[in-house]
């Protein structure tokens, strides 16, 4: 067998993971690649999570490796076809949302939890009606909460059936460099492994599925490759964190309140996103040492802590000749590390509407204490343009009306938060780009933004696959 194989994958985040659990289910007797540049699920490892400092790892565990960014998130996923991503743009409501639900069976038959937040909540209508009035738009969308515990181990089960239980190979450490296209079919990927060894891998069909961490990789090999790619949005905000007391009352009914406001300066369209009931605010980095911010919650309550936090958002969609979204946002990202020394950046909100920098003494007043440890004391208006910090700062004194207390000098911001979204890869409603058999998938091709969508894309292409032969 060699290195021919009947597909490549690139990428084992959900997008990667479903992809190999439809096509073996599909044909028992398949025989898919994996590859990732990060390692197995249990031999991830983050020191930042024991020592509360990132030291740089060449490869960052918390975004690469098995299961992707979705090792170690919150675990949420969103059962609406509203949420996560753009899959109505290539298929039907009903049919997304069918996928969605059959994606759902999976998770659930790998050991996700029964429980669903916001399912048949009447309380979810009468909030949805309180936010209409203050031209807030409450998208209903019922959550299962795995937890970044229970996520683990779900995603764990998954990569125990498929090396115990199907022919699927996987290849840690293992980076794809580039696509081999002949007479506009794919034939196969020139990949370099963990010893610096390069080789080429050849399959009838590839699959890149490479994650926000790849988006970059995907983006350059798609151009390389002659394939269209068109500008994605830019989100870049920051996360908020308040006491538990401000957002209970939501939370408890939605678990997770996607919020909605186009903000009254700019009309910019401002979004929460991730929330974390009684969680923790946490730092992920990208290649170049690049530092965000980000945020998840344990499923255990005696896990959880006294804090709120979840990301504000603001959406940008530049048009031509800008091309770069992604080097955008992390150019933003590196303002913020510049002034921390390479962390995060946390500001009172009260200091924020003053015009002055939170310094420690100021930060130690708060009654709303930080959860990020190390967060640095900072200024964001040094970091985040205008048309942003006043967005996000309208948004903040709207939501205040169905949270009273989240317009707050106590309010914490940090900063950045930035999603890394491909350039969007130009695909068939099957997700196949216009070279023959290479389909590109998930958050790293720009068509979803989550757990649950990303997954779909997988299902998608999988049985696809299946129906050729």
């Amino acid at each position: 067998m060699g290195n021919q194989f009947d597909v490549i994958i690139i990428g084992a985040g959900p997008a990667g993971i479903f992809t190999a659990l439809e096509l073996t289910k599909c044909k028992p007797g398949i025989r898919p690649l994996i590859l990732d540049n990060g390692r197995t699920i249990d031999e991830r490892r983050c020191p930042a999570r024991t020592t509360g400092k990132c030291v740089n790892c060449k490869v960052c565990a918390i975004m690469n490796g098995w299961a992707g960014a979705g090792a170690f998130s919150d675990g949420k996923l969103s059962l609406s076809h509203e949420v996560g991503g753009n899959l109505t743009d290539y298929m039907t409501e009903d049919e997304a949302q069918a996928l969605i639900d059959y994606a759902d069976t999976v998770y659930t038959g790998f050991g996700a939890p029964d429980t669903v937040h916001g399912l048949n909540d009447r309380k979810v209508e009468e909030i949805a009606y309180e936010a209409s009035k203050h031209n807030i738009k409450l998208i209903p969308c019922p959550v299962r909460h795995m937890g970044t515990e229970l996520a683990f181990e779900v995603l764990r089960n998954m990569y125990l059936h498929l090396m115990e239980k199907t022919q699927t190979v996987f290849w840690e450490q293992t980076s794809a460099r580039e696509l081999i296209v002949e007479d506009g079919a794919i034939r196969g990927v020139n990949v370099e492994r963990a010893d610096g060894k390069q080789e080429a891998v050849y399959a009838p069909y590839v699959i890149a599925a490479p994650g926000r961490g790849g988006a970059q990789w995907l983006s350059g090999a798609a151009k390389a490759a002659g394939i269209h790619t068109m500008n994605n949005e830019v989100d870049i905000g920051v996360r908020v964190e308040v006491p538990n007391s401000v957002m209970d009352h939501l939370t408890k009914h939605l678990y997770e309140a996607k919020l909605v406001y186009y903000s009254d300066t700019f009309e910019n369209k401002v979004r929460t996103f991730c929330m974390n009931p009684g969680g923790l605010v946490s730092e992920e980095h990208y290649e170049g040492g690049i530092a965000v911010v980000n945020g998840h919650s344990y499923k255990e309550d005696n896990r959880k802590t006294g804090n709120t936090n979840f990301a504000m958002l603001v959406s940008t969609r530049f048009t031509r000749p800008f091309d770069q979204p992604i080097e955008y946002g992390k150019y933003i990202a590196q303002l913020g590390n510049m002034l921390t020394g390479g962390g995060i950046m946390v500001q009172r909100l009260g200091d924020l509407l003053q015009g002055r920098r939170t310094d420690e003494s100021r930060l130690r007043k708060s009654t709303t204490v930080p959860t990020l440890k190390t967060a640095v004391a900072g200024d964001l208006s040094f970091v985040l343009p205008q048309r942003y910090l006043t967005s996000i700062v309208e948004a903040l004194r709207a939501f205040d009306k169905l949270a009273p207390g989240l317009y707050s000098k106590n309010t914490l911001l940090y900063g950045v938060e930035v999603k890394f979204y491909s350039s969007k890869v130009e695909v068939k409603p099957n997700f196949e780009t216009q070279v023959q058999g290479l389909y590109a998938i998930g958050d790293g091709a720009g068509i979803t933004r989550g757990l649950m969508q990303a997954s779909v894309t997988g299902v998608v292409v999988a049985r696809d696959i299946a129906a050729r032969g």
